[in-house]
């Protein structure tokens, strides 16, 4: 353990920023937001990689387009685990590597999990890296918890919400917890906020409205940007191709760019260079 330790201190030493990405609740889209805002900083010419650290659902993979690869390791006593390159050469480690098939379950507790998180950071070749990126599942459990303890240093998290109150509330709870462990928040970005219509250009608030806005408001944390609902994210997403890459133009695309700009500014006033 200590040794593995010595070499989780190693690794991180060598990424400059690491950031993760949580939800109160599931079905806010967080991978996808994680998968695409990877897309965005490598677009700006920044070295990138995604921890998948959903360990029951792990979804970045398909989104990616990467599902099926294998993992490797290096002949070398000590090089580690090769993470599997993405687009635009982004490294990812996901528990979707190392499952047979798409009906093997994993069956863990709480250990366990932590284990294969701290064997993600400290045993994977992730290099130098800009930014580590970071996908949690959502509410305030065990993989949230033992990121924070084994990367005490983090700089931060993106938290995703929904238009909807119901979305609203379990956020609160969510950025409760960052406070308790006084981990911080970059800020809050609100996802499927709003439909636009492609054929009447009517715009329509299907989940609510002004959620992520209202929780900034009220919590007094920065309101990063809102992604209106698009289609062809999802079909993108299905696909494996890049939403921000095959849509550049779209709405919900530069409200991807917003929230990196935004990210960069956050970590110069830190004092840390993006």
């Amino acid at each position: 353990m200590q040794e593995q330790e010595k070499r989780l201190k190693i690794r991180m030493a060598k990424i400059k920023h690491k950031l993760a990405i949580l939800s109160g609740k599931g079905g806010v889209g967080k991978s996808t937001i994680s998968a695409n805002l990877a897309i965005a900083l490598a677009r700006k010419g920044h070295k990138v990689g995604v921890l998948d650290a959903d360990i029951h659902g792990p979804s970045i993979p398909k989104i990616l387009g990467i599902r099926g690869r294998e993992l490797t390791a290096g002949r070398i006593e000590g090089l580690g685990i090769f993470p599997v390159k993405g687009p635009l050469g982004i490294k990812v480690i996901s528990m979707d590597f190392l499952l047979s098939d798409d009906e093997t379950p994993v069956i863990w507790r709480g250990p366990m999990k932590m284990g294969a998180i701290r064997q993600f950071l400290a045993d994977v070749a992730w290099g130098n890296l800009d930014f580590l990126l970071i996908d949690l599942p959502p509410g305030t459990g065990d993989e949230p918890l033992s990121i924070m303890q084994l990367i005490p240093d983090i700089d931060g998290i993106l938290m995703v919400t929904a238009p909807s109150e119901v979305s609203q509330i379990v956020v609160k709870r969510a950025i409760g917890f960052t406070r308790e462990l006084r981990v911080p928040l970059v800020g809050v970005i609100e996802n499927m906020g709003g439909f636009v219509c492609p054929k009447c250009g009517a715009e329509f608030d299907i989940l609510g409205t002004g959620g992520g806005q209202k929780i900034s408001k009220e919590l007094g944390v920065p309101f990063l940007a809102k992604i209106p609902i698009d289609q062809k994210i999802c079909e993108d997403s299905d696909r494996g191709t890049p939403f921000i890459i095959e849509h550049a133009e779209t709405p919900a695309a530069k409200a991807f760019m917003r929230v990196v700009d935004k990210v960069e500014e956050y970590l110069k006033q830190q004092g840390t260079r993006a």
